[in-house]
């Protein structure tokens, strides 16, 4: 059986691979580079450059821990970049060496669907080449959003692919919008020095996260000194000489040497050919899909953020490997409900299931437990006690519905609860479980003895 595959991102390249696993001719198509947003542009870059930054603060600080450090401390942008591409580099020819090891073809160019068994790619070096395929699936992923009034230039008006690269540190930056994205890098151009003011339509930053998480991340901000100005809108934006102004809502302007616009993601799902085999799309332009990842046209699959669902690189790999597995006649269906997400901010924020007012609202009788990461010995010796970790439970069975954690490590603390909730295990299942002495992943244990009241470190209510 011949599949082809367009896109190589985290959904295109695990489907690729995933097929070729279970013994088909596969074919990948990629106009940029293998990986996608997230390996070239996204995930990975971004950790990156956290990493820098996480390691120049803690330089910074270095006295806490004992060790006198004589001279200055400064970030060095063209090295940091240098090791940033590097890690990308690497990573990416991990991809095509996995390609090759599975007999997989990657054809590098711009891809367009003539019909359901036959793609046209035009090649990156000249010329053009068809596929003939007998199924296909879509992981064409998506973009930076943009709208007129911020107009990217790379050099004063800033997408998140841009703020990657910069030559220079800025010496003020202007976040439009307190996302994921906008949060994280925040983090990571306030650790470089940056004065970095936010500017968020919506009440707070992170504000699709459990609101007493988004309030302990808020208080994050405000310790690093950078300024969030929330419920606001930008009206427009004027480009000077060495400046940008952005003029606010409320009548009031900021000026910043550059502006980073974060507002989301923009689909890519034009001019690949959908017209030709009749895909239907929505309103964003997202390939509507079902449970099995079938568009609705015979042998044609789609996944990743092309289809407009949850926008995470790990949930377009498992929606890969589904599409995969119903190509070569597989019964697949993709669980959407157990999805762990996290965001690399300083502290990491991570979560899982649902928020304590989505509980509420759906009608559950809910019990919670918390612990802070300030009463883990373990937190105090690595010198990051910041945080929380905050589970929510069915009070009538004991299920686990949703846990929350913003401190050192969430994103990996998390999936711990993440598998108990996939396996229907309870709050008890976790508190009844010895954890190592001392690890972060203690917290867990004892938020989830606090749920009935019963955690060994917490003071008696």
């Amino acid at each position: 059986m011949k599949i082809a595959v367009l896109g190589a991102g985290p959904g295109g390249y695990v489907a690729a691979i995933k097929a070729a696993q279970l013994g088909a001719s596969v074919t990948v198509i990629e106009d940029t580079e293998v990986g996608g947003t997230c390996l070239n542009r996204g995930c990975i870059p971004t950790k990156a450059l956290v990493a820098s930054a996480e390691a120049l603060d803690k330089a910074k600080n270095i006295h806490d821990f004992g060790i006198e450090l004589n001279g200055d401390v400064i970030p060095n942008i063209q090295k940091i970049l240098e090791r940033k591409n590097k890690i990308v580099n690497i990573q990416v020819k991990g991809i095509r060496g996995l390609f090759k090891s599975w007999g997989i073809k990657i054809l590098d160019g711009k891809g367009f669907i003539v019909s359901a068994n036959k793609i046209r790619v035009a090649l990156k070096d000249g010329g053009a080449e068809e596929v003939e395929t007998d199924k296909i699936i879509i992981a064409t992923g998506s973009r930076p959003a943009q709208i007129p009034i911020f107009p990217f230039d790379g050099e004063k008006i800033l997408s998140s692919d841009d703020a990657l690269n910069l030559n220079n540190i800025p010496r003020s930056l202007l976040i439009i919008g307190a996302g994921v994205i906008g949060c994280e890098f925040a983090f990571i151009y306030r650790g470089f020095g940056s004065e970095v003011t936010m500017v968020e339509m919506m009440p707070g930053a992170v504000s699709t996260e459990d609101e007493e998480i988004s309030a302990i991340l808020e208080k994050e901000l405000k310790k690093r000194k950078i300024k969030l100005v929330a419920n606001i809108k930008v009206e427009k934006i004027e480009i000077k000489e060495n400046s940008v102004l952005t003029f606010l809502s409320d009548g009031k302007t900021i000026e910043a040497e550059k502006v980073l616009v974060s507002i989301g993601r923009a689909i890519n799902s034009k001019d690949i050919g959908l017209e030709n085999i009749g895909v239907k799309t929505g309103q964003r332009g997202e390939i509507i899909v079902n449970d099995k990842m079938e568009t609705g046209i015979k042998d044609v699959y789609a996944v990743g953020d092309v289809t407009g669902g949850i926008m995470l690189a790990h949930m377009a790999s498992k929606e890969g490997m589904i599409a995969a597995e119903n190509a070569v006649g597989g019964d697949a269906v993709i669980n959407r409900s157990v999805v762990p997400s996290a965001i690399f901010t300083s502290p990491e924020i991570a979560s899982v299931g649902l928020r304590e007012k989505q509980a509420l609202d759906k009608g559950y009788r809910i019990k919670i437990g918390r612990f802070q990461f300030r009463a883990l010995g373990k937190a105090h010796a690595m010198g990051e006690i910041s945080g929380l970790i905050k589970i929510i439970a069915d009070e009538q069975n004991d299920k686990i519905l949703g846990a929350h954690i913003i401190g050192p490590h969430a994103s990996d603390l998390i999936h711990e609860i993440a598998l108990a909730i996939n396996k229907g295990l309870t709050v008890k299942d976790i508190a009844d479980t010895i954890h190592a002495h001392p690890t972060l992943s203690e917290g867990i244990m004892e938020a989830a003895e606090d749920v009935h009241d019963s955690a060994i470190h917490v003071p008696k209510k």
